[in-house]
């Protein structure tokens, strides 16, 4: 017996040794769990809830989910979402990302303030909160309405302000009607799988069973999306659920109240933190500033004045250094922003082509000349477009607008431009002005210098000659062995070897009958 008892306690002592160590300081995460509905005093200093279970026997539980442990001097990086959900937000978050796994941080913390935006841009982000090592909380700094509504329910704790809301996840198009069911399908089950991404956690033990429910309810992410789902004590059917702070609270889809980021640290725990926040960098702002229509505006019409006025003054001058430099000023930043497909590139140097081969090669303003300026007009207008959103047009997601401002926008500047530049052309570029002075040949060669293009009188009025190849109209024409260019008289047609009579002597050319 005594052997038995030893054994027993020996057992005993090891499975002691192997709990504590797998509750040590080694252990990076634990599961939480929340104790609203289970009989728990206050939480002690460290945050845990002690429960008695009416047998006198304790049990430790924490509240929330699956997080890190309090670390010491935890580093915290924090970034905001404050505008549509875009492919420009996408890139935001994968950048601050980067950036808080250079500074080592332990937590993310997102200020979210947005209605909406594109359904797989916030897919995009909430598979990069979900897949993130570290805890990501999210500030609802006022709204997290429709695709912000998942973003939210993604991050490990959702913090809200005072009369913030959130919720209202059905797709909608540009006119605010709802789109077919295939998409609310698609964002139903987005919802309910971000939802369940967080698993279970413990509701209560009654007399000694453990009693779980989910951490955020998946039903309640679906009725977020589509007013069938009914959830009983909260919303009916036909309508969509929006969260209050407070509603968000009682339904566990909100740890706390906060109204700052500092309220946020304190609710979640994190004392004495080291701080990141994200910061425009210089070429963030230097990008931005390139990237303002009123600039790119700018940037097209030293781009079309300065072809202008290079065709205007032939070789290799200072017009197409400005036009070129405005061209890599225009597109560069645009190409660096993701904007940028190689098409519009390559569209927008087909039309100067176009343009160039009217004006030199085909002499005139026809279809090649008019192509080219379309061309141009395209490349520029779709540059400034996000070739990712154009598949959101035909189904009214991204409104049609979204492709006329900038069209309009290119219209405008390249009209302008050509209108300043014939405008300054006439004033600057005459033998007159300083700069015509400098740029334009303003020599003349007179006849009283000895420059003459051809003789006035050279005699050949009233004289015969042979044609020599077939007037057609033109041709040429020979007289006292000698070859001239010739003409049949009235555009008429005259056989080779035929004898003309000349008519008539103008710009070096002899006109002639047949005789």
């Amino acid at each position: 017996m005594k052997k038995i008892f030893a054994a027993t306690f020996i057992l005993l002592a090891c499975v002691g040794l192997l709990t504590a160590a797998g509750q040590g300081p080694d252990s990076e995460r634990v599961q939480e769990t929340d104790v609203t509905a289970v009989e728990a005093d206050e939480a002690d200093s460290s945050g845990y809830y002690i429960t008695d279970d009416g047998d006198g026997v304790s049990e430790v539980i924490t509240v929330g989910k699956v997080v890190d442990l309090p670390v010491s001097d935890p580093v915290v990086y924090i970034f905001p979402i404050r505008e549509s959900i875009m492919p420009a937000t996408v890139r935001l978050v994968d950048k601050c990302i980067r950036e808080s796994r250079e500074v080592g941080a332990d937590y993310i913390i997102i200020d979210m303030n947005t209605y909406g935006g594109l359904v797989d841009a916030a897919d995009s982000i909430r598979t990069r909160i979900l897949n993130h090592d570290k805890p990501i909380y999210m500030f609802v700094n006022n709204q997290a309405a429709s695709a912000g509504a998942l973003i939210s329910i993604a991050a490990d704790r959702i913090y809200m302000r005072e009369g913030a809301s959130m919720g209202a996840a059905t797709v909608v198009d540009q006119t605010g009607a709802q789109v077919p069911d295939k998409y609310q399908s698609f964002m139903r089950g987005m919802m309910r799988s971000t939802a369940e991404a967080h698993g279970k956690v413990v509701d209560r033990i009654e007399r000694g069973d453990t009693m779980w429910r989910w951490y955020r309810d998946p039903r309640i992410a679906e009725a977020m999306v589509d007013p069938s789902v009914v959830v009983p004590g909260l919303i009916g059917e036909d309508k969509v659920l929006t969260f209050s702070t407070e509603e968000a609270i009682q339904w566990h889809y909100c740890e706390g109240k906060a109204s700052s980021i500092e309220q946020v640290l304190a609710e979640a725990g994190i004392v004495n933190p080291t701080i990141y926040e994200y910061e425009a960098t210089r070429t963030d702002k230097l990008m931005g500033f390139l990237t303002n229509p009123a600039f790119q505006g700018i940037l097209i019409m030293l781009i079309i004045g300065g072809i202008y006025f290079e065709l205007q003054t032939p070789g290799i001058g200072f017009p197409l250094a400005v036009s070129v430099a405005a061209s890599l000023l225009y597109f560069a930043p645009l190409y660096i922003e993701g904007m940028l497909a190689n098409w519009e590139v390559i569209v927008f140097i087909l039309g100067i082509i176009l343009i160039l081969v009217e004006i030199f090669v085909t002499p005139g303003f026809g279809v090649l000349g008019i192509a080219g300026v379309v061309a141009i007009i395209i490349g520029l207008s779709f540059a400034m477009v996000d070739t990712e959103l154009l598949k959101y047009i035909p189904d009214g997601q991204i409104p049609a607008g979204y492709i006329v401002r900038p069209v309009a926008l290119v219209i405008i500047a390249v009209t302008a431009s050509l209108i300043i530049s014939i405008a300054l052309g006439k004033r600057l570029l005459t033998t007159g002005s300083a700069v015509g002075r400098r740029v334009v040949l303003a020599s003349e060669m007179t006849a009283e210098e000895g420059y003459v293009s051809r003789e006035k009188d050279r005699g050949l009025v009233g004289r015969f000659g042979i044609t020599t190849v077939p007037l057609r109209p033109s041709g040429k024409v020979l007289i006292d062995d000698r070859i001239y260019e010739a003409a049949g008289a009235h555009g008429m047609f005259i056989e080779k070897g035929r004898e003309v009579e000349i008519i008539r002597d103008e710009g070096g050319v002899l006109y002639c009958r047949p005789v």
